[in-house]
């Protein structure tokens, strides 16, 4: 269980970001997760601004797509809604790409209806799984089937598609298994195609991150989650004491180490989004991480620190990354 206390006090890093007049140039290439691509643009966009000789471009091609790119050299970034797995990590080691792994920001992920939807209120994680199990395919196809109270209408599903970093996670967190559902649904790594097929259609049960929701409450309905303590939506609160479970999640940059001292414009940027992530992740819909989690982000980035402090398993549960990066600090000292 993630039990934090969120802290809204940008720490300091020990690589400040640059005065608008330095003379920077260069460019950056950031592909990835489509969850945390809004954080990663609006960063880049205030980063451009004070810096406009260098070339920032975010790209979207899903967690998984993005750390093909990201392990074959071919980006310098990767947005990541979950921690690399074993064998991303060992497809980084084989083509040389070493990386320092950042947590930027929380994300609840939400489940979410047409508006007109007046009969779905709360969904437990059992329902879910009844949903979106392999077993559902074909079966599981009104609303009815859902619970005996729902009313007799088709079900129409979308989610997160199957190189999607949010797929992987839903799946570990509501499945059990990560990668196995149910495939007769409409599947996107663009969570912005899901938020429009969701308010298109009265009939739709959709989830994507908690940003595309916050930038589209008027086209959407959010549905609280009962894991056995009661109905929960995430929200702030909810999401960084660790409430809103088990959809509550890190989510993540990886930097390419090598680039990252060969290129100044790439070490300025990362170092800007570290101090800028706390207010931007709020800005797009988003939970900043506590300061503590901050300190320890920036430490891990100013001290170079190369790998995954998760274990390769991909998208985890339930993990105390506070933890985690704290046992990291007190091993290297």
């Amino acid at each position: 269980m993630l039990l934090l206390v969120i802290g809204c006090t940008a720490p300091n890093t020990s690589r400040p970001s640059p005065s608008p007049t330095s003379a920077l140039q260069g460019s950056i290439l950031i592909d990835g997760s489509s969850t945390v691509a809004p954080i990663s643009q609006a960063i880049a966009d205030q980063f451009k601004a004070r810096h406009p000789a260098v070339k920032v471009d975010v790209h979207i091609s899903g967690t998984g797509g993005g750390f093909k790119k990201f392990c074959a050299g071919a980006t310098d970034i990767s947005d990541a809604s979950r921690p690399i797995d074993a064998h991303e990590w060992q497809m980084c080691r084989e083509n040389g790409v070493t990386f320092i792994e950042l947590p930027v920001a929380f994300d609840g992920l939400s489940v979410v209806v047409h508006p007109s939807n007046d009969w779905a209120i709360c969904l437990t994680v059992a329902e879910l799984r009844r949903i979106w199990a392999p077993e559902a395919e074909g079966v599981i196809t009104n609303w009815k089937h859902i619970r005996d109270t729902f009313p007799n209408r088709p079900l129409s599903l979308y989610g997160a598609g199957l190189d999607s970093g949010t797929y992987d996670y839903f799946t570990q967190a509501i499945v059990g298994v990560e990668g196995e559902s149910r495939l007769d649904y409409f599947g996107s790594e663009d969570d912005t195609k899901l938020v429009q097929g969701v308010a298109q259609d009265p009939n739709a049960l959709g989830f994507f991150g908690y940003a595309y929701y916050d930038q589209n409450r008027d086209k959407l309905k959010l549905l609280s989650i009962d894991n056995g303590h009661g109905c929960i939506e995430p929200n702030t609160e909810t999401v960084s004491r660790g409430l809103y479970q088990p959809l509550s999640r890190p989510i993540f940059i990886y930097v390419n180490k090598e680039r990252l001292n060969a290129n100044p414009a790439l070490a300025a940027f990362v170092a800007f989004y570290l101090q800028h992530a706390p207010i931007t992740s709020l800005q797009v819909g988003y939970i900043p991480l506590t300061d503590q989690l901050y300190a320890l982000v920036s430490e891990r980035f100013a001290n170079q620190v190369e790998g995954t402090v998760f274990d390769g398993s991909g998208a985890l549960v339930g993990v105390s990354i506070v933890d985690l990066l704290a046992s990291e600090t007190i091993e290297e000292r």
